[in-house]
């Protein structure tokens, strides 16, 4: 979701199946650099929260995360990781327009240095609020706009990094970019009221907004996929007649598009065994074929059902 504020047309049911057939280096087609990117995303997330581990979320992680963030993908020659240093080199406003013409214009690059200290030291400081704390973090940082390209994406990207920094979620798997892309054109009004009008109020009521309805939608999606799986893990044990059912459920919902070797090279059952459970899912409509097998490329498989709840609707 918060690449396609950015543009970009995939779905997360594609993204996993461009990622189970592996051509990830494969950007012959638009889709295809598409689904690169959102895959960069998934990266760049797990790779910041790596390194927070050792250091806290700062500048330095920030840069090294937009490194990953953008590496092979459209903007990879747009100085990845570094501050932009020539003036007037961003601006926002229609496509191929002038700066004159610009919407909004973010901080000039001899400001920039302070400007990135003053939000890294607000960060760090303890405020009343954290997640009032976090609205005007990833405010400011849309405002300096600090790097040539992947801005938007590397400021959502806070909203999860800021609040494990903080222990308001045990992981980062919050993600606030399926609200905001539903909201799109109030999003980007609200930040520009803010360095407009000043309006910090409309802002930040807003994004709490964003904040308290999205962790609503989350945790009433968390809760259907988790009664899947416990009707599931009974239903599997009748259906296979097999000590490793549960076994092949566990594998099947971590991974819910994959190809048939992989899951018969490496969910730990005995391979006529994990042929035999496949057989009997397929049989009875729980995994979809994606792809048939052609020649040595075996077929590509999908858990429909975990699907449609993921995507919250019918894709299957």
């Amino acid at each position: 979701m918060s690449n396609r504020i950015e543009g970009t047309q995939t779905t997360l049911t594609e993204v996993l199946a461009f990622e189970a057939e592996g051509n990830l280096s494969d950007e012959s087609t638009p889709r295809n650099a598409d689904m690169r990117e959102v895959l960069n995303y998934r990266i760049s997330l797990y790779h910041a929260v790596g390194m927070m581990n050792k250091i806290p979320l700062s500048q330095r992680l920030i840069r090294e995360t937009h490194q990953v963030l953008m590496q092979g993908v459209r903007g990879y020659d747009k100085a990845p990781g570094q501050y932009r240093r020539l003036p007037n080199s961003v601006w926002i406003g229609a496509p191929g327009g002038a700066i004159e013409d610009a919407r909004f214009i973010p901080c000039p690059v001899e400001e920039l240095d302070s400007a990135m200290n003053a939000w890294e030291y607000y960060i760090h400081g303890d405020e009343l609020d954290s997640l009032v704390q976090l609205a005007i973090v990833h405010a400011e940082f849309e405002a300096i706009h600090p790097f040539l390209d992947g801005n938007g994406r590397i400021g959502r990207l806070l909203v999860p990094l800021f609040m494990l920094s903080k222990n308001l979620l045990s992981n980062p798997h919050f993600y606030i970019s399926e609200y905001l892309e539903s909201h799109r054109d109030e999003y980007y009004d609200r930040l520009l009221a803010v360095s407009r009008d000043d309006d910090w109020t409309g802002w930040c009521s807003f994004f709490l907004t964003a904040i308290t309805e999205q962790a609503r939608k989350n945790q009433s999606r968390a809760r259907r996929i988790l009664d899947l799986y416990e009707e599931r893990r009974e239903w599997i044990v009748e259906a296979t007649h097999s000590q490793y059912g549960v076994r092949a459920l566990d594998w099947i919902f971590s991974r819910p598009i994959f190809r048939t070797s992989d899951f018969v090279g490496s969910a730990d059952i005995p391979r006529s065994t994990a042929n035999r459970i496949l057989r009997v899912l397929r049989d009875h409509d729980l995994l979809r074929v994606l792809s048939a097998p052609r020649g040595r490329r075996p077929a590509v498989l999908a858990l429909a059902e975990l699907l449609n709840i993921a995507e919250d609707r019918e894709v299957f």
